[in-house]
């Protein structure tokens, strides 16, 4: 395997890796921490509180909890197969995020319920969206960068196709 491929697979190994324990110590700790009282860091504003859902993202689709395990798998799947191909610095960090994010909710399933139907722990209350967890921070985050490579990509394409005509 070249180096660039290598390289390129570990950083998405070593981020996913660095967000699935940040989120597995972040959820322990807010377990202990905010299961009976609820702490108030900026008053009205932000709230850190235990609880759990059994939806995706920010509590969407609490209804279908297989849904969402089922996505996950699929997505850190596809990643993992494809994590030693080249691409950018910022593609791999993105596609580190999202996978260390799905995994991290993904273990939560496993871990807090039966099959794969386990309820999230979430804990960061912004009160004017709904609370989420660093996974759910994580796979949002990687999504934005891969939006913005691509809008990179998309410029320096046109400016390509502008410079040669």
């Amino acid at each position: 395997m070249d180096p660039a491929r290598r390289r390129g697979g570990l950083l998405i190994l070593g981020t996913a890796g660095t967000v699935i324990l940040l989120d597995r110590a972040s959820k322990s700790w807010a377990e202990r921490s905010f299961a009976a009282h609820p702490r108030e860091v900026i008053e009205g504003v932000l709230t850190l509180r235990f609880t759990t859902n059994s939806g995706g993202a920010f509590s969407f689709g609490d209804r279908a909890p297989l849904l969402f395990a089922a996505a996950a798998i699929v997505v850190c799947l596809a990643i993992l197969a494809t994590a030693f191909r080249v691409r950018p610095t910022l593609h791999a960090v993105a596609l580190g995020l999202i996978l260390g994010g799905a995994f991290g909710n993904l273990l939560d399933r496993i871990l807090r319920g039966p099959g794969l139907s386990g309820r999230v722990v979430d804990f960061i209350d912004p009160h004017v969206w709904p609370v989420f967890n660093l996974a759910d921070a994580a796979v949002v985050s990687g999504a934005v960068l891969l939006a913005v490579q691509s809008f990179r990509e998309g410029r320096a394409g046109q400016a390509d196709v502008t410079t040669d005509a």
